[in-house]
């Protein structure tokens, strides 16, 4: 009966993923057409264009350095400032835990930077914190007389060395949930995990973790390095059921149960990941609207014209047509240099003909020059379109007007902070929703 149930648990999870992956293929998709133009990687959807414009790699690099320019100082207080000397010290312990954990560790920064750039791309960062002890070995203590009177073989000779809650960067799309209109209806959420053989028998035992097959690869790596063997792994699925309280892992390919455990680190919100950082929301889905959607028309305007600058550049040269005749008349522009003179045969006959008036006439660049003109004018129409759109303004990017008043740039730098406050302040509840948990953890 027991087993029955677990594989009704089982089909239960591998339906909510499977349901999942169905909603949110149209924003993966959209997503990854986004960071190949981040990455300047357009391949047949670029088109005929040679020239490129690349707003939304700059956009990003400004949006990311102003709202996530140094780690946060973790700041543990007492809630009442009451008389409590074990309170106030066990505060200040756990304040320089998280302070050391997160400067003296890498993986804190490297999440944070990761999540938010994936805020600004595909429009969702997420990570994940866990609980990690370390062993170390110790030597058998045996007694004083030197005969050992009885033998344990199957206790571990290993004590704890020390502790840590590492925070995971999660991947946009190796993180997935219960489909939920908010983020407080959520009931379960996930990753995947991709374990080589030694990581599969390590925390699954013998039997479970050579029973896994290695088949699964990032598509990232499936679509450049095919033949490579060793890039495969074990895809295990790392569930937490809020409405049970407990964590589940799964192996897909054998659509089998690996382990459970009950509440196994009991957080405050049970979740060991903070609400993802999302970009535009409604409160209709949990599927995000990706920051580039809304001004993607305007950045193709902007390729368009920039390949059109590119042509005219290429055309404004010097150009013209002379007389045959007057073969060295092309010497003008190849040896003819300040002050000197080039020879010219049947002077009579070349005067007759108005001279270089009446046997050189050269390209009207005037056409040309002002097309060029007109396309850069163009250009900072939609340029400042786009920054309408994204908050962006010159103040933020550190460019300013020189002809504009003192109390126009104030007005403008008010503007862009109300924005740019928005972000931050989203990024900080992020951060800090991550050292809480790391906090507990800690606890």
């Amino acid at each position: 009966m027991a087993k029955k149930k677990r594989i009704n648990e089982v089909e239960k999870w591998l339906g909510h993923i499977q349901a999942y992956e169905r909603s949110m293929s149209k924003w993966e998709a959209r997503a990854k057409k986004i960071i190949d133009r981040y990455r300047d990687d357009h391949g047949p959807t670029r088109g005929s264009m040679q020239a490129h414009f690349n707003i939304l790699w700059s956009n990003v690099q400004t949006l990311s350095a102003a709202t996530f320019a140094k780690l946060p100082k973790p700041d543990v207080s007492r809630r009442f400032r009451d008389n409590d000397p074990i309170g106030r010290i066990a505060s200040l312990m756990l304040e320089r835990a998280l302070e050391y954990e997160i400067q003296h560790y890498k993986d804190y920064r490297f999440a944070m930077k990761a999540s938010v750039l994936d805020r600004f791309l595909p429009g969702r960062g997420t990570s994940w914190v866990r609980y990690e002890p370390h062993f170390r070995a110790v030597e058998q203590q045996l007694p004083e007389d030197g005969v050992q009177v009885t033998e344990n073989i199957d206790e571990p000779q290993e004590e704890l060395d020390y502790e840590c809650a590492p925070v995971d960067y999660v991947h946009w799309k190796d993180f997935g949930h219960v489909l939920a209109r908010t983020w407080d209806e959520v009931t379960g959420v996930w990753r995947k995990v991709y374990m080589t053989r030694d990581a599969l028998v390590s925390r699954f035992g013998e039997e479970l973790g050579n029973k896994i097959p290695l088949d699964a690869i990032p598509e990232e790596f499936k679509q450049k390095q095919q033949q490579e063997t060793d890039l495969y792994r074990g895809l295990v699925y790392e569930i937490w059921d809020k409405e049970k309280k407990e964590a589940v892992w799964i192996a897909k390919s054998l659509g089998s149960e690996l382990d459970r455990r009950p509440d196994p680190l009991g957080l405050e919100e049970f979740f060991p990941c903070p609400k993802p950082l999302y970009a535009t929301l409604t409160n209709e889905s949990l599927e995000p609207v990706p920051d580039f959607t809304l001004y993607q028309d305007q950045a193709r305007g902007l390729d368009i014209l920039c390949d059109r600058i590119d042509g005219l550049v290429k055309a404004l040269q010097v150009k013209g047509c002379y007389d045959a005749s007057q073969g060295n008349l092309a010497r003008l522009f190849t040896e003819g240099e300040n002050t000197n003179l080039i020879p010219v045969k049947n002077w009579e006959a070349f005067s007759e003909k108005q001279g270089l008036k009446g046997s050189i006439d050269m390209l009207d660049l005037k056409p040309i020059y002002e097309a060029l003109v007109g396309a850069y004018g163009a250009m900072e129409q939609i340029k400042q379109q786009v920054y309408e759109i994204t908050g962006i303004s010159d103040i933020v990017r550190g460019q300013g007007d020189p002809s504009a008043t003192a109390t126009a740039e104030q007005l403008k730098g008010q503007y862009a902070n109300l924005r740019l406050k928005a972000y931050q302040e989203q990024v900080a509840e992020y951060a800090a929703d991550a050292i809480q948990i790391k906090a507990q953890i800690i606890c």
